[in-house]
Protein backbone atom coordinates (compact mmCIF):
# COMPACT_ATOMS: atom_id res chain seq x y z
CA UNK A 1 0.00 0.00 0.00
CA UNK A 2 1.34 3.18 -0.56
CA UNK A 3 -0.26 4.87 2.09
CA UNK A 4 -0.93 3.92 6.25
CA UNK A 5 -3.98 5.82 6.82
CA UNK A 6 -6.27 7.62 4.67
CA UNK A 7 -6.98 11.40 4.81
CA UNK A 8 -10.10 11.15 6.79
CA UNK A 9 -8.79 8.57 9.63
CA UNK A 10 -6.31 10.63 11.72
CA UNK A 11 -7.23 11.52 15.40
CA UNK A 12 -5.12 12.88 18.41
CA UNK A 13 -4.46 9.49 20.08
CA UNK A 14 -2.37 9.38 17.31
CA UNK A 15 -0.05 11.85 18.25
CA UNK A 16 3.63 11.12 17.17
CA UNK A 17 3.11 8.32 15.20
CA UNK A 18 4.32 8.44 11.40
CA UNK A 19 1.92 8.46 8.55
CA UNK A 20 1.81 7.82 4.93
CA UNK A 21 -1.14 9.80 3.31
CA UNK A 22 -1.96 10.15 -0.56
CA UNK A 23 -4.59 12.49 -1.63
CA UNK A 24 -5.33 15.45 -3.41
CA UNK A 25 -4.28 18.74 -2.49
CA UNK A 26 -7.93 20.76 -1.85
CA UNK A 27 -6.78 23.86 -0.75
CA UNK A 28 -2.84 25.57 -0.21
CA UNK A 29 -1.75 28.58 1.86
CA UNK A 30 1.45 29.94 1.67
CA UNK A 31 2.14 31.92 5.25
CA UNK A 32 5.68 33.15 4.59
CA UNK A 33 7.17 31.01 6.79
CA UNK A 34 4.79 27.89 6.39
CA UNK A 35 3.08 26.44 4.06
CA UNK A 36 -0.05 24.73 4.53
CA UNK A 37 -2.19 22.38 2.19
CA UNK A 38 -5.65 20.55 2.93
CA UNK A 39 -4.87 17.00 1.40
CA UNK A 40 -8.10 15.20 0.67
CA UNK A 41 -9.28 12.09 -0.53
CA UNK A 42 -12.66 9.88 -0.50
CA UNK A 43 -12.30 10.12 3.56
CA UNK A 44 -12.00 13.66 4.23
CA UNK A 45 -9.49 16.23 4.66
CA UNK A 46 -5.63 16.50 6.74
CA UNK A 47 -3.83 19.11 7.44
CA UNK A 48 -0.10 19.17 6.08
CA UNK A 49 2.57 21.39 7.32
CA UNK A 50 5.88 22.07 5.18
CA UNK A 51 8.79 23.54 7.63
CA UNK A 52 11.24 25.57 5.75
CA UNK A 53 13.96 23.99 7.79
CA UNK A 54 13.06 20.95 5.42
CA UNK A 55 14.27 22.25 2.10
CA UNK A 56 13.84 20.01 -0.22
CA UNK A 57 10.32 19.32 0.97
CA UNK A 58 9.69 23.11 1.18
CA UNK A 59 10.52 23.67 -2.19
CA UNK A 60 8.43 20.88 -3.38
CA UNK A 61 5.63 22.49 -1.20
CA UNK A 62 6.22 25.92 -3.18
CA UNK A 63 5.36 24.43 -6.36
CA UNK A 64 2.26 21.81 -5.95
CA UNK A 65 -1.19 23.39 -6.87
CA UNK A 66 -4.76 22.51 -6.34
CA UNK A 67 -5.38 18.91 -7.18
CA UNK A 68 -1.90 17.73 -7.76
CA UNK A 69 -1.78 14.66 -6.53
CA UNK A 70 0.75 13.81 -3.43
CA UNK A 71 2.04 11.20 -1.24
CA UNK A 72 3.24 12.90 2.13
CA UNK A 73 5.36 11.42 4.80
CA UNK A 74 5.67 12.58 8.14
CA UNK A 75 4.78 12.61 11.89
CA UNK A 76 1.24 13.49 13.46
CA UNK A 77 1.52 15.91 15.81
CA UNK A 78 -1.51 17.64 17.50
CA UNK A 79 -2.51 21.33 16.62
CA UNK A 80 -2.26 24.29 19.29
CA UNK A 81 -5.67 25.14 20.70
CA UNK A 82 -6.30 27.87 19.12
CA UNK A 83 -6.04 26.21 15.42
CA UNK A 84 -8.14 23.04 16.39
CA UNK A 85 -10.93 23.03 13.56
CA UNK A 86 -13.92 21.30 15.62
CA UNK A 87 -15.96 20.59 12.81
CA UNK A 88 -13.19 18.52 11.25
CA UNK A 89 -12.77 15.33 12.26
CA UNK A 90 -9.21 15.62 11.55
CA UNK A 91 -9.37 19.17 12.63
CA UNK A 92 -7.31 18.10 16.08
CA UNK A 93 -3.73 17.26 14.16
CA UNK A 94 -1.69 17.70 11.04
CA UNK A 95 0.91 15.97 9.42
CA UNK A 96 4.68 17.79 9.24
CA UNK A 97 5.52 16.76 5.93
CA UNK A 98 9.26 14.85 6.18
CA UNK A 99 9.33 12.90 2.66
CA UNK A 100 7.13 14.12 -0.21
CA UNK A 101 6.87 12.50 -3.61
CA UNK A 102 4.36 14.51 -6.47
CA UNK A 103 2.51 11.47 -7.84
CA UNK A 104 0.79 13.34 -10.81
CA UNK A 105 0.32 17.05 -11.26
CA UNK A 106 -2.69 18.76 -12.76
CA UNK A 107 -3.98 21.45 -15.15
CA UNK A 108 -5.78 23.43 -13.68
CA UNK A 109 -9.66 22.82 -13.31
CA UNK A 110 -11.97 24.34 -15.27
CA UNK A 111 -14.04 24.74 -11.96
CA UNK A 112 -13.18 24.94 -8.26
CA UNK A 113 -13.55 21.83 -6.44
CA UNK A 114 -12.70 22.94 -3.11
CA UNK A 115 -15.90 25.44 -3.21
CA UNK A 116 -19.54 24.26 -3.44
CA UNK A 117 -20.09 27.05 -6.16
CA UNK A 118 -22.74 27.02 -8.99
CA UNK A 119 -21.13 25.61 -11.56
CA UNK A 120 -22.98 25.50 -15.35
CA UNK A 121 -24.51 21.80 -15.59
CA UNK A 122 -22.91 21.12 -19.31
CA UNK A 123 -19.18 22.18 -18.07
CA UNK A 124 -19.64 20.13 -14.98
CA UNK A 125 -20.83 16.63 -17.42
CA UNK A 126 -17.98 17.48 -19.78
CA UNK A 127 -15.29 17.18 -16.49
CA UNK A 128 -17.77 14.70 -14.64
CA UNK A 129 -14.85 12.85 -13.59
CA UNK A 130 -13.65 16.10 -11.65
CA UNK A 131 -17.21 17.22 -10.41
CA UNK A 132 -17.14 13.82 -8.87
CA UNK A 133 -14.36 14.77 -6.54
CA UNK A 134 -16.10 17.22 -5.02
CA UNK A 135 -18.09 16.69 -1.36
CA UNK A 136 -21.56 16.87 -2.86
CA UNK A 137 -20.82 13.81 -5.26
CA UNK A 138 -18.75 11.73 -2.97
CA UNK A 139 -21.83 11.89 -0.56
CA UNK A 140 -24.11 11.07 -3.13
CA UNK A 141 -22.35 8.36 -4.37
CA UNK A 142 -21.63 6.63 -0.94
CA UNK A 143 -25.41 7.13 -0.25
CA UNK A 144 -26.43 5.25 -3.61
CA UNK A 145 -23.66 3.06 -3.03
CA UNK A 146 -25.56 2.28 0.60
CA UNK A 147 -28.79 2.04 -0.48
CA UNK A 148 -27.73 -1.11 -3.12
CA UNK A 149 -26.42 -2.39 -0.47
CA UNK A 150 -29.48 -2.21 2.02
CA UNK A 151 -31.31 -3.70 -0.86
CA UNK A 152 -29.65 -6.50 -1.69
CA UNK A 153 -29.56 -7.47 2.07
CA UNK A 154 -33.17 -6.61 2.51
CA UNK A 155 -34.01 -9.12 -0.09
CA UNK A 156 -31.90 -11.81 0.94
CA UNK A 157 -33.29 -12.01 4.30
CA UNK A 158 -36.71 -12.33 2.02
CA UNK A 159 -35.78 -15.75 0.37
CA UNK A 160 -35.10 -13.93 -2.96
CA UNK A 161 -33.16 -15.12 -5.83
CA UNK A 162 -31.34 -12.98 -7.65
CA UNK A 163 -31.61 -13.54 -11.20
CA UNK A 164 -29.58 -11.46 -14.17
CA UNK A 165 -31.94 -10.88 -16.98
CA UNK A 166 -30.27 -9.81 -20.63
CA UNK A 167 -30.07 -6.49 -21.89
CA UNK A 168 -30.67 -8.05 -25.28
CA UNK A 169 -34.49 -8.55 -25.95
CA UNK A 170 -37.68 -8.76 -27.71
CA UNK A 171 -39.33 -5.69 -28.03
CA UNK A 172 -41.76 -4.83 -25.20
CA UNK A 173 -45.04 -3.03 -25.42
CA UNK A 174 -44.42 -1.02 -22.15
CA UNK A 175 -45.72 2.32 -23.01
CA UNK A 176 -42.44 4.31 -23.83
CA UNK A 177 -40.09 4.57 -26.81
CA UNK A 178 -37.30 1.52 -26.83
CA UNK A 179 -34.19 1.60 -28.05
CA UNK A 180 -33.28 -0.45 -30.88
CA UNK A 181 -29.89 -2.65 -31.25
CA UNK A 182 -29.38 -3.87 -34.94
CA UNK A 183 -28.35 -7.82 -35.27
CA UNK A 184 -25.48 -8.20 -36.98
CA UNK A 185 -25.73 -11.72 -37.26
CA UNK A 186 -29.28 -11.54 -38.67
CA UNK A 187 -29.60 -8.60 -41.43
CA UNK A 188 -32.88 -6.79 -41.28
CA UNK A 189 -33.48 -8.03 -37.32
CA UNK A 190 -32.92 -6.20 -34.07
CA UNK A 191 -32.93 -6.35 -30.50
CA UNK A 192 -33.93 -3.50 -27.86
CA UNK A 193 -32.28 -2.65 -24.38
CA UNK A 194 -35.40 -3.78 -21.98
CA UNK A 195 -37.60 -0.66 -21.00
CA UNK A 196 -37.83 -3.08 -17.65
CA UNK A 197 -37.39 -7.23 -17.39
CA UNK A 198 -41.22 -7.33 -17.13
CA UNK A 199 -41.98 -10.53 -18.97
CA UNK A 200 -38.54 -11.89 -17.73
CA UNK A 201 -39.35 -11.80 -14.23
CA UNK A 202 -43.09 -13.72 -15.21
CA UNK A 203 -41.54 -16.12 -16.60
CA UNK A 204 -39.00 -16.83 -13.65
CA UNK A 205 -42.11 -16.75 -12.24
CA UNK A 206 -42.98 -19.83 -14.50
CA UNK A 207 -40.03 -21.64 -14.09
CA UNK A 208 -40.56 -22.08 -10.49
CA UNK A 209 -38.03 -19.47 -9.27
CA UNK A 210 -40.95 -18.25 -6.43
CA UNK A 211 -39.33 -15.27 -5.21
CA UNK A 212 -37.09 -12.93 -7.87
CA UNK A 213 -35.22 -9.88 -7.22
CA UNK A 214 -32.66 -8.22 -9.11
CA UNK A 215 -31.47 -4.33 -9.60
CA UNK A 216 -31.34 -3.91 -13.51
CA UNK A 217 -30.69 -1.27 -15.83
CA UNK A 218 -33.41 0.02 -17.87
CA UNK A 219 -33.49 1.88 -21.14
CA UNK A 220 -36.30 4.22 -22.17
CA UNK A 221 -35.96 6.32 -25.23
CA UNK A 222 -38.32 9.60 -24.54
CA UNK A 223 -38.25 12.68 -23.80
CA UNK A 224 -36.10 14.04 -20.19
CA UNK A 225 -37.21 15.40 -16.76
CA UNK A 226 -35.30 15.96 -13.94
CA UNK A 227 -36.52 12.42 -12.40
CA UNK A 228 -35.74 10.70 -15.48
CA UNK A 229 -32.93 9.44 -17.38
CA UNK A 230 -32.74 7.27 -20.94
CA UNK A 231 -30.69 4.36 -19.09
CA UNK A 232 -31.91 4.01 -15.20
CA UNK A 233 -31.73 1.28 -12.23
CA UNK A 234 -34.43 -0.06 -10.89
CA UNK A 235 -35.11 -2.52 -7.99
CA UNK A 236 -37.53 -5.68 -9.67
CA UNK A 237 -39.00 -7.87 -7.42
CA UNK A 238 -41.65 -10.83 -7.87
CA UNK A 239 -43.43 -13.53 -5.87
CA UNK A 240 -45.78 -16.70 -6.64
CA UNK A 241 -48.89 -17.62 -4.83
CA UNK A 242 -49.30 -13.83 -3.47
CA UNK A 243 -52.04 -11.42 -3.31
CA UNK A 244 -51.73 -7.73 -3.40
CA UNK A 245 -51.07 -7.31 -0.10
CA UNK A 246 -48.06 -10.02 0.49
CA UNK A 247 -46.00 -7.87 -2.48
CA UNK A 248 -46.85 -4.53 -0.97
CA UNK A 249 -45.81 -6.13 2.30
CA UNK A 250 -42.31 -6.43 0.91
CA UNK A 251 -41.64 -3.53 -0.94
CA UNK A 252 -42.74 -1.11 1.80
CA UNK A 253 -40.20 -2.92 4.18
CA UNK A 254 -37.52 -2.25 1.74
CA UNK A 255 -38.40 1.51 1.55
CA UNK A 256 -38.21 1.56 5.30
CA UNK A 257 -35.61 -0.30 5.89
CA UNK A 258 -33.49 2.30 3.30
CA UNK A 259 -35.42 5.06 5.53
CA UNK A 260 -34.46 3.67 8.93
CA UNK A 261 -30.65 3.87 7.57
CA UNK A 262 -30.46 6.50 4.96
CA UNK A 263 -33.18 8.93 6.07
CA UNK A 264 -33.15 11.84 8.05
CA UNK A 265 -36.66 12.69 8.33
CA UNK A 266 -39.84 10.93 9.71
CA UNK A 267 -42.95 9.79 8.16
CA UNK A 268 -45.09 12.22 8.07
CA UNK A 269 -48.13 10.28 9.93
CA UNK A 270 -45.87 7.34 10.78
CA UNK A 271 -47.14 4.94 8.56
CA UNK A 272 -46.95 4.39 5.19
CA UNK A 273 -50.96 5.77 3.87
CA UNK A 274 -53.40 3.88 1.42
CA UNK A 275 -55.64 5.52 -1.23
CA UNK A 276 -58.07 4.60 -4.45
CA UNK A 277 -56.86 6.49 -7.64
CA UNK A 278 -60.05 7.21 -7.73
CA UNK A 279 -59.89 9.23 -4.24
CA UNK A 280 -56.26 10.60 -4.79
CA UNK A 281 -57.42 12.03 -8.30
CA UNK A 282 -59.97 13.64 -6.65
CA UNK A 283 -58.53 15.11 -3.86
CA UNK A 284 -55.47 15.99 -5.15
CA UNK A 285 -55.49 16.28 -9.32
CA UNK A 286 -52.58 13.73 -9.76
CA UNK A 287 -52.13 9.86 -8.69
CA UNK A 288 -48.76 10.89 -7.24
CA UNK A 289 -49.68 13.66 -5.09
CA UNK A 290 -47.48 15.42 -2.16
CA UNK A 291 -49.08 14.89 1.21
CA UNK A 292 -46.62 17.21 2.77
CA UNK A 293 -48.91 19.92 2.83
CA UNK A 294 -53.03 19.79 2.30
CA UNK A 295 -54.39 22.19 -0.22
CA UNK A 296 -57.25 19.68 -1.20
CA UNK A 297 -59.11 20.09 -4.44
CA UNK A 298 -63.10 20.48 -3.80
CA UNK A 299 -65.93 19.17 -6.13
CA UNK A 300 -68.03 22.12 -6.70
CA UNK A 301 -70.74 20.36 -8.66
CA UNK A 302 -73.67 20.33 -7.06
CA UNK A 303 -73.68 24.08 -5.80
CA UNK A 304 -72.57 25.31 -9.66
CA UNK A 305 -75.76 24.06 -12.25
CA UNK A 306 -77.62 27.34 -11.68
CA UNK A 307 -74.40 29.49 -10.86
CA UNK A 308 -74.83 31.62 -13.48
CA UNK A 309 -71.62 31.34 -14.94
CA UNK A 310 -72.12 29.68 -18.48
CA UNK A 311 -68.61 28.03 -18.32
CA UNK A 312 -69.27 26.04 -15.21
CA UNK A 313 -72.93 25.23 -16.23
CA UNK A 314 -71.72 23.52 -19.57
CA UNK A 315 -69.04 21.47 -18.28
CA UNK A 316 -71.45 19.78 -16.29
CA UNK A 317 -74.75 19.32 -18.74
CA UNK A 318 -71.59 18.12 -20.92
CA UNK A 319 -70.94 15.35 -18.19
CA UNK A 320 -67.69 17.07 -16.76
CA UNK A 321 -66.61 18.28 -13.68
CA UNK A 322 -66.48 21.93 -12.03
CA UNK A 323 -63.73 21.74 -9.09
CA UNK A 324 -61.96 24.40 -7.10
CA UNK A 325 -59.01 25.15 -4.75
CA UNK A 326 -58.55 27.38 -2.06
CA UNK A 327 -55.03 28.44 -1.45
CA UNK A 328 -54.07 30.25 1.35
CA UNK A 329 -52.40 34.06 0.75
CA UNK A 330 -53.59 33.70 -2.53
CA UNK A 331 -54.58 36.79 -2.56
CA UNK A 332 -51.49 38.22 -2.83
CA UNK A 333 -50.64 36.68 -6.37
CA UNK A 334 -49.70 39.69 -8.87
CA UNK A 335 -51.38 39.58 -12.18
CA UNK A 336 -48.19 38.08 -13.76
CA UNK A 337 -48.18 35.58 -11.40
CA UNK A 338 -51.94 34.56 -12.36
CA UNK A 339 -51.11 34.83 -16.32
CA UNK A 340 -48.21 32.49 -15.47
CA UNK A 341 -50.48 29.54 -13.52
CA UNK A 342 -52.61 30.09 -16.70
CA UNK A 343 -50.12 29.19 -18.55
CA UNK A 344 -49.41 26.14 -16.66
CA UNK A 345 -52.85 24.90 -16.59
CA UNK A 346 -53.10 25.17 -20.35
CA UNK A 347 -50.53 23.00 -20.76
CA UNK A 348 -52.48 20.86 -19.16
CA UNK A 349 -55.22 21.39 -21.80
CA UNK A 350 -57.34 23.67 -19.89
CA UNK A 351 -58.97 25.93 -21.63
CA UNK A 352 -57.93 28.48 -19.21
CA UNK A 353 -57.69 29.39 -15.01
CA UNK A 354 -60.85 31.00 -13.71
CA UNK A 355 -60.18 32.72 -10.31
CA UNK A 356 -61.21 35.01 -7.24
CA UNK A 357 -59.01 37.05 -4.63
CA UNK A 358 -60.56 37.45 -1.57
CA UNK A 359 -58.55 41.16 -0.81
CA UNK A 360 -59.29 43.42 1.51
CA UNK A 361 -61.21 45.42 0.08
CA UNK A 362 -63.17 42.56 -0.86
CA UNK A 363 -63.42 39.97 -3.50
CA UNK A 364 -61.80 40.76 -6.98
CA UNK A 365 -62.59 38.39 -10.45
CA UNK A 366 -64.01 39.02 -13.60
CA UNK A 367 -66.18 35.79 -12.89
CA UNK A 368 -68.20 37.91 -9.81
CA UNK A 369 -70.81 39.68 -12.98
CA UNK A 370 -71.73 36.61 -13.75
CA UNK A 371 -72.44 34.78 -10.59
CA UNK A 372 -76.23 34.28 -9.29
CA UNK A 373 -77.19 35.91 -6.07
CA UNK A 374 -75.86 33.80 -3.54
CA UNK A 375 -73.29 31.73 -5.20
CA UNK A 376 -70.17 33.82 -4.29
CA UNK A 377 -71.49 32.90 -0.21
CA UNK A 378 -71.55 29.54 -0.93
CA UNK A 379 -67.94 29.10 -2.15
CA UNK A 380 -66.61 30.58 0.57
CA UNK A 381 -68.72 27.92 2.97
CA UNK A 382 -67.71 24.84 0.31
CA UNK A 383 -63.95 26.03 -0.07
CA UNK A 384 -63.57 27.44 3.73
CA UNK A 385 -62.11 30.52 1.89
CA UNK A 386 -61.56 33.95 3.85
CA UNK A 387 -59.76 37.83 3.42
CA UNK A 388 -56.71 36.71 1.95
CA UNK A 389 -57.22 33.95 -0.05
CA UNK A 390 -57.37 32.64 -3.31
CA UNK A 391 -59.54 30.49 -5.50
CA UNK A 392 -58.98 29.04 -8.24
CA UNK A 393 -61.24 26.41 -10.62
CA UNK A 394 -61.34 23.97 -13.69
CA UNK A 395 -64.44 23.34 -15.14
CA UNK A 396 -63.68 20.34 -18.41
CA UNK A 397 -63.48 16.76 -18.38
CA UNK A 398 -62.54 15.04 -15.73
CA UNK A 399 -59.03 14.28 -17.22
CA UNK A 400 -58.33 18.04 -17.86
CA UNK A 401 -59.71 19.31 -14.38
CA UNK A 402 -57.17 16.94 -12.58
CA UNK A 403 -54.18 17.48 -14.07
CA UNK A 404 -54.58 21.11 -14.67
CA UNK A 405 -55.82 21.89 -10.51
CA UNK A 406 -53.27 19.35 -9.47
CA UNK A 407 -50.42 21.21 -11.07
CA UNK A 408 -51.54 24.23 -10.04
CA UNK A 409 -51.80 22.59 -6.46
CA UNK A 410 -47.91 21.68 -6.93
CA UNK A 411 -47.20 25.90 -7.67
CA UNK A 412 -49.17 27.10 -4.62
CA UNK A 413 -47.45 24.67 -2.48
CA UNK A 414 -44.07 26.15 -3.87
CA UNK A 415 -45.05 29.61 -3.53
CA UNK A 416 -46.39 30.00 -0.45
CA UNK A 417 -44.04 28.02 1.23
CA UNK A 418 -46.42 25.53 2.32
CA UNK A 419 -44.17 21.77 1.77
CA UNK A 420 -43.23 20.18 5.24
CA UNK A 421 -39.97 19.32 4.71
CA UNK A 422 -39.06 17.86 8.37
CA UNK A 423 -40.78 14.80 7.19
CA UNK A 424 -41.52 12.39 4.22
CA UNK A 425 -44.90 11.51 2.98
CA UNK A 426 -44.93 7.86 1.73
CA UNK A 427 -48.78 6.16 0.59
CA UNK A 428 -49.79 3.57 -1.77
CA UNK A 429 -52.45 4.18 -4.23
CA UNK A 430 -54.45 1.13 -5.25
CA UNK A 431 -56.82 0.21 -7.57
CA UNK A 432 -55.82 2.09 -11.18
CA UNK A 433 -58.33 1.90 -14.27
CA UNK A 434 -57.51 -1.28 -16.69
CA UNK A 435 -57.83 1.07 -19.49
CA UNK A 436 -57.16 4.82 -20.75
CA UNK A 437 -58.09 6.27 -24.24
CA UNK A 438 -56.08 7.13 -26.63
CA UNK A 439 -56.30 10.02 -28.52
CA UNK A 440 -58.15 8.67 -31.53
CA UNK A 441 -60.59 7.30 -29.04
CA UNK A 442 -59.09 3.25 -28.95
CA UNK A 443 -57.96 1.50 -26.00
CA UNK A 444 -54.83 1.21 -24.28
CA UNK A 445 -53.28 -0.22 -21.46
CA UNK A 446 -52.60 2.57 -18.32
CA UNK A 447 -49.75 0.10 -17.08
CA UNK A 448 -48.95 -3.15 -18.93
CA UNK A 449 -50.83 -5.44 -20.71
CA UNK A 450 -50.32 -8.35 -18.26
CA UNK A 451 -51.83 -6.20 -15.19
CA UNK A 452 -55.45 -8.39 -13.99
CA UNK A 453 -58.15 -6.76 -13.96
CA UNK A 454 -60.55 -7.21 -11.32
CA UNK A 455 -63.37 -10.01 -12.20
CA UNK A 456 -66.15 -8.70 -10.75
CA UNK A 457 -66.25 -6.19 -13.14
CA UNK A 458 -64.07 -8.22 -15.92
CA UNK A 459 -67.62 -9.06 -17.95
CA UNK A 460 -68.94 -5.41 -18.53
CA UNK A 461 -65.60 -4.72 -20.28
CA UNK A 462 -67.26 -4.26 -24.03
CA UNK A 463 -69.70 -1.88 -22.49
CA UNK A 464 -67.63 0.55 -20.41
CA UNK A 465 -63.39 -0.76 -20.66
CA UNK A 466 -62.87 2.39 -18.84
CA UNK A 467 -64.85 1.62 -15.62
CA UNK A 468 -62.42 -1.71 -15.05
CA UNK A 469 -60.31 -1.56 -12.38
CA UNK A 470 -56.95 -3.45 -12.12
CA UNK A 471 -55.62 -4.87 -9.30
CA UNK A 472 -52.45 -2.49 -9.50
CA UNK A 473 -50.59 -0.64 -7.02
CA UNK A 474 -48.26 2.54 -7.12
CA UNK A 475 -45.83 4.09 -3.85
CA UNK A 476 -45.11 7.58 -3.89
CA UNK A 477 -42.66 9.31 -1.79
CA UNK A 478 -42.92 12.67 -1.49
CA UNK A 479 -44.90 13.63 -4.61
CA UNK A 480 -42.49 11.11 -6.59
CA UNK A 481 -43.46 7.75 -8.09
CA UNK A 482 -41.05 5.25 -6.94
CA UNK A 483 -42.76 2.82 -9.01
CA UNK A 484 -45.28 0.82 -9.86
CA UNK A 485 -46.70 -2.90 -9.42
CA UNK A 486 -49.63 -5.63 -9.84
CA UNK A 487 -50.97 -8.65 -9.55
CA UNK A 488 -50.13 -10.35 -13.31
CA UNK A 489 -52.36 -12.38 -15.28
CA UNK A 490 -51.21 -15.84 -15.09
CA UNK A 491 -54.66 -16.99 -16.86
CA UNK A 492 -53.72 -17.59 -20.99
CA UNK A 493 -57.35 -17.54 -21.39
CA UNK A 494 -57.66 -13.95 -19.67
CA UNK A 495 -54.32 -12.82 -21.38
CA UNK A 496 -55.72 -13.19 -24.49
CA UNK A 497 -59.30 -11.52 -23.39
CA UNK A 498 -57.20 -8.49 -22.70
CA UNK A 499 -55.64 -8.62 -25.62
CA UNK A 500 -58.87 -8.66 -27.48
CA UNK A 501 -60.03 -5.85 -25.88
CA UNK A 502 -56.42 -3.62 -26.20
CA UNK A 503 -57.13 -4.30 -30.12
CA UNK A 504 -54.32 -6.48 -30.53
CA UNK A 505 -54.98 -8.77 -33.29
CA UNK A 506 -54.65 -12.50 -33.16
CA UNK A 507 -51.42 -12.57 -35.04
CA UNK A 508 -49.92 -9.88 -33.09
CA UNK A 509 -50.91 -11.73 -29.99
CA UNK A 510 -48.60 -14.72 -31.22
CA UNK A 511 -45.90 -12.34 -32.71
CA UNK A 512 -45.19 -10.15 -29.88
CA UNK A 513 -46.33 -12.28 -26.97
CA UNK A 514 -46.08 -16.02 -27.99
CA UNK A 515 -43.36 -16.55 -26.03
CA UNK A 516 -44.90 -16.31 -22.39
CA UNK A 517 -48.70 -17.65 -23.76
CA UNK A 518 -47.23 -20.02 -24.46
CA UNK A 519 -45.58 -20.67 -21.01
CA UNK A 520 -48.61 -19.77 -19.46
CA UNK A 521 -49.83 -23.16 -20.82
CA UNK A 522 -47.43 -24.87 -18.82
CA UNK A 523 -48.32 -24.33 -15.30
CA UNK A 524 -48.01 -20.67 -14.61
CA UNK A 525 -48.68 -19.79 -10.81
CA UNK A 526 -50.51 -16.97 -9.64
CA UNK A 527 -47.99 -14.22 -8.79
CA UNK A 528 -47.30 -10.24 -8.44
CA UNK A 529 -44.30 -8.28 -8.22
CA UNK A 530 -43.03 -4.67 -8.19
CA UNK A 531 -40.37 -2.67 -9.32
CA UNK A 532 -39.41 0.94 -7.74
CA UNK A 533 -36.58 3.38 -9.28
CA UNK A 534 -33.70 3.22 -6.88
CA UNK A 535 -31.84 6.42 -8.89
CA UNK A 536 -35.33 8.07 -7.62
CA UNK A 537 -35.01 7.21 -3.97
CA UNK A 538 -31.43 8.02 -3.82
CA UNK A 539 -32.47 11.29 -5.45
CA UNK A 540 -35.05 12.32 -2.96
CA UNK A 541 -32.55 11.10 0.12
CA UNK A 542 -29.95 13.05 -1.16
CA UNK A 543 -32.56 16.28 -1.19
CA UNK A 544 -31.29 17.11 -5.00
CA UNK A 545 -33.09 18.40 -7.22
CA UNK A 546 -32.32 16.45 -10.41
CA UNK A 547 -31.78 12.53 -10.78
CA UNK A 548 -28.41 13.60 -12.72
CA UNK A 549 -26.96 14.70 -9.36
CA UNK A 550 -26.84 11.07 -8.12
CA UNK A 551 -25.77 9.21 -11.01
CA UNK A 552 -22.23 8.56 -11.86
CA UNK A 553 -22.28 9.64 -15.40
CA UNK A 554 -25.62 10.50 -16.50
CA UNK A 555 -26.83 11.90 -19.57
CA UNK A 556 -27.86 15.37 -20.08
CA UNK A 557 -31.43 17.21 -20.96
CA UNK A 558 -30.66 15.85 -24.33
CA UNK A 559 -29.90 12.44 -23.29
CA UNK A 560 -26.30 13.33 -24.70
CA UNK A 561 -23.00 12.12 -22.93
CA UNK A 562 -20.95 15.05 -22.89
CA UNK A 563 -17.72 13.62 -21.17
CA UNK A 564 -17.62 10.51 -24.19
CA UNK A 565 -19.22 12.79 -26.85
CA UNK A 566 -22.14 9.79 -27.80
CA UNK A 567 -24.37 9.48 -29.37
CA UNK A 568 -21.77 9.76 -31.84
CA UNK A 569 -21.22 8.60 -35.44
CA UNK A 570 -19.84 5.02 -36.28
CA UNK A 571 -17.58 3.71 -39.31
CA UNK A 572 -19.18 3.59 -42.53
CA UNK A 573 -17.67 0.19 -42.90
CA UNK A 574 -19.44 -0.99 -39.76
CA UNK A 575 -22.78 0.17 -40.82
CA UNK A 576 -22.58 -1.46 -43.71
CA UNK A 577 -21.99 -4.75 -41.81
CA UNK A 578 -24.87 -4.27 -40.31
CA UNK A 579 -27.21 -3.54 -43.11
CA UNK A 580 -28.52 -0.28 -41.92
CA UNK A 581 -28.94 2.80 -44.20
CA UNK A 582 -28.70 5.97 -43.25
CA UNK A 583 -31.07 9.00 -43.78
CA UNK A 584 -29.27 12.49 -44.55
CA UNK A 585 -30.69 15.54 -44.35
Amino acid sequence: MLRTHTCGQLREDLDGTETTLCGWVHRRRDHGGLIFIDLRDRYGFTQIVFDPKNKDAFAIGELVRPEWVLKVTGPVQKRKDDAVRSENPTGGVEVLVKNIEVLNESKTPPFEIDQEKDVGEEIRLEYRYLDMRRIRMQKNMALRSKVFQIIRKYFAEQDCIEVDTPCLIKGTPEGAREYIVPSRVYPGNFFVLPQSPQQLKQLCMVGGIDKYFQLCRCFRDEDLRGDRQPEFVQLDFEMSFCEQQDVMNVIEGSLISILKECGEKPLKTGKVERYTWQHVMDNYGSDKPDLRYDLPIVDIGDISKECGFNVFEDAIANKGIVRAICVPGGAELSRGEIDRWTELAKEQKAKGLAYILFKEEGPHSPLLKFFADGYLEKLQKALGAKTGDAIFFGADKFSVVCASLGRIRQEAAQRFDLIDTSVHSMLWVTDFPLCEETDDGGVTFSHHPFTHPHLDQWEKRNEDPFGITAICYDLVLDGYELGSGSIRIHDPKLQGEVFDLLGISKKDQEERFGHILRAFEYGAPPHGGFAYGVDRVVMILAGEPNIREVIAFPKDQKAKDLMLGAPSPMPEEQIEELGISIMKD
